[in-house]
């Protein structure tokens, strides 16, 4: 196994070819190594073979393309095709249930899957965001359904993705990367494939602590996001401009406040702390009202749009208001759980109507102009580049009235005219 991987002879086979998936596999085959990609979704595999991306992500077609056309990469569903391959790697989705418990389903059966088509001495690498544990979990089953022993008639590792939509392909790349394998052979083989092509540092450990450290790092951010949110609140009340308070905080040798907004989504933050938390003896309680704090913000914005109408003595009931972005993050078409969509939800009953535009989604109107004709209220729900230069003063003759909204900070002076608010922005 390893001349293989060294001489990019081994053979590869993705598990899901979603926004993580379809990139590994793409910098996977253009490492030299020959990659068949397995997707159920069958309009996803024909629109990859062709050698058109179903996903938003620079240089994603470029890169892609010359993976199909070098010969490199195919994609498949059809289980046939990824029996007796030399590397297993499982990028698929690990949502939460309704209770907010870990669904690992779509998990076992890409494990299940493997074990079905791999061969002895193969070797599994699940980059899944899972729970502390799991990669061992999953190991006993494929021990189970195939009689091998892990770590010796086959290989196991978790190596946790860490990038950022929008920049995954240099990350991938340049981002130090946690290898953790269930032995020290497992954590080798697995740290010398992924050497083709990552240039950042590699560190090694066991696959619990690698699980541990990924969500750890996620929950960091979402506790300390929740921190801000806080401090956004505080701000209202003493009219105060928290950005303006933070980059000053920020000054400081040792503070690193982060932003606060309408909400966190995305496939991680969302979800990655009660991952943590899910097998845990005892809740501390920090983690979980962090959540609480973040997934209420949508909620805050709302209470900032029906201040507004309240304003001009309008009637939520008669009120057309526009969302601005449907993604969870800026200049992305990323909408799991987006904060837009529960914000949406939360005003839907309470107005007249919701109409949204998104240049990267699908929204009620295909073009910013349409959705705010005879709007009473705008509200930006993401950061997208386009929200940041628009001309209200133009866009408000538009309107019926002028209300604005903001959720991420991208309006740094208010327009005139309009009645503003902004998650924040407790000067006005």
């Amino acid at each position: 196994m390893r001349e293989k991987i060294m001489d990019r002879s081994a053979e590869i086979a993705v598990i899901g070819l979603g926004y993580i998936g379809l990139p590994t596999a793409i910098i996977f085959a253009n490492a030299g190594f020959k990659v068949i990609g397995y997707e159920i979704r069958e309009e996803v595999v024909k629109k990859i073979n062709s050698g058109n991306s179903h996903i938003i992500e620079p240089e994603i077609e470029e890169m892609l393309k010359r993976a199909i056309e070098n010969g490199n990469l195919k994609a498949t569903s059809d289980k046939k095709e990824i029996a007796g391959k030399d590397v297993y790697i499982i990028c698929v989705q690990t949502p939460l249930k309704d209770d907010r418990t870990p669904d690992l389903s779509y998990l076992e059966n890409a494990v299940r899957t493997t074990a079905e088509s791999m061969k002895r001495g193969s070797l599994i690498i699940i980059e899944s965001t899972v729970p502390p544990m799991t990669t061992l979990k999953m190991a006993k089953l494929v021990e189970k359904l195939t009689g091998l022993k892990a770590g010796e008639d086959f290989y196991m590792a978790h190596a946790p993705e860490r990038v950022m939509p929008g920049r995954i392909f240099k990350e991938l790349v340049y981002n130090s990367r946690i290898i953790g394998g269930i032995n020290e052979e497992s954590s080798e083989l697995a740290e010398l494939l992924y050497r083709s092509f990552v240039k950042g540092q590699i560190f090694k450990t066991n696959s619990t602590t690698s699980e541990m450290v990924k969500l750890m790092e996620n929950t960091f951010r979402d506790v300390n996001i929740a921190l801000a949110n806080e401090f956004a609140f505080l701000a209202h009340q003493y009219g105060v401009n928290v950005f303006e308070a933070i980059e000053l905080a920020n000054t400081h040798p040792r503070v690193k406040i982060h932003i606060p907004g309408i909400g966190v989504g995305g496939h991680c933050l969302p979800k990655d702390p009660y991952l943590l938390l899910s097998s845990a003896k005892e809740d501390f309680g920090l983690i979980k009202k962090a959540r609480e704090i973040n997934e209420d913000m949508p909620l805050f914005a709302k209470d900032l749009l029906m201040d507004a109408l309240k304003t001009i003595n309008l009637p939520p009931e008669e009120a057309v208001v526009v969302v601005l972005g449907l993604s969870y993050k800026g200049n992305s078409d990323d909408t799991r759980n987006s904060p837009s969509l529960k914000f949406i939800e939360e005003i839907r009953e309470d107005v007249m109507e919701v109409r949204t535009y998104d240049p990267y989604v699908k929204g009620t109107h295909k073009s910013l102009e349409e959705a705010l004709k005879g709007a009473d209220a705008a509200v930006i729900a993401t950061d997208h580049s386009e929200f940041k230069s628009l001309d209200w003063q133009a866009l408000g003759g538009l309107m019926r009235n002028k209300i604005l909204i903001d959720g991420r900070h991208v309006v740094k002076e208010p327009p005139k005219g309009f009645v503003f608010k902004g998650i924040g922005r407790g000067e006005y």
